[in-house]
């Protein structure tokens, strides 16, 4: 009996420890494929450049819906084109342009903020996602300060 218990045991190591090394070797070839991308979309890439990156609405009122939009400029030598834009709260909601946007030329990253249920001095941040170098990048930030009615 203890035989088996101890063969179950060392059984039970000796997979684990393969799980382990496949999983880092896995990881390992991962890595290697993610610091390859970069060197492949340097040649020629988009640059996103904007002319504010910050805007403070001042003072609102708790509940009320403010926008802005952020003018870019795609300052790069390719096409710019914007996957995806992420906020830093579910409260606000960026749209971007969904064609691409030529060397040169520029658009606006609309921003939405809903003030409700929040109150005080607030910042939130958008991440974008497009074909640039990096990827991904920081964009625009909106700044408040909520009051209640």
């Amino acid at each position: 009996m203890k035989q088996l218990f101890y063969t179950l045991i060392s059984a039970g190591v000796l997979f684990t420890a393969c799980q382990s090394k496949a999983s880092k070797e896995a990881g390992e070839q991962t890595a290697a494929n993610v610091s390859a991308a970069p060197d492949s979309i340097k040649a020629g890439t988009a640059e996103m450049t904007f002319e504010q990156t910050v805007h403070n609405f001042g003072q609102i009122t708790q509940g009320e819906k403010v926008e802005y939009a952020f003018k870019f400029t795609n300052t790069g030598k390719e096409d710019l084109v914007i996957q995806d834009a992420i906020s830093s709260c579910g409260c606000t909601v960026p749209e971007w342009p969904k064609e691409p946007v030529k060397p040169g030329q520029s658009g606006y990253l609309k921003v939405v903020f809903d003030s409700h249920g929040k109150e005080g001095y607030t910042e939130k941040e958008i991440s974008i996602k497009a074909n640039t170098n990096p990827p991904f990048i920081q964009g625009p930030k909106i700044q408040c300060t909520i009051v209640k009615n």
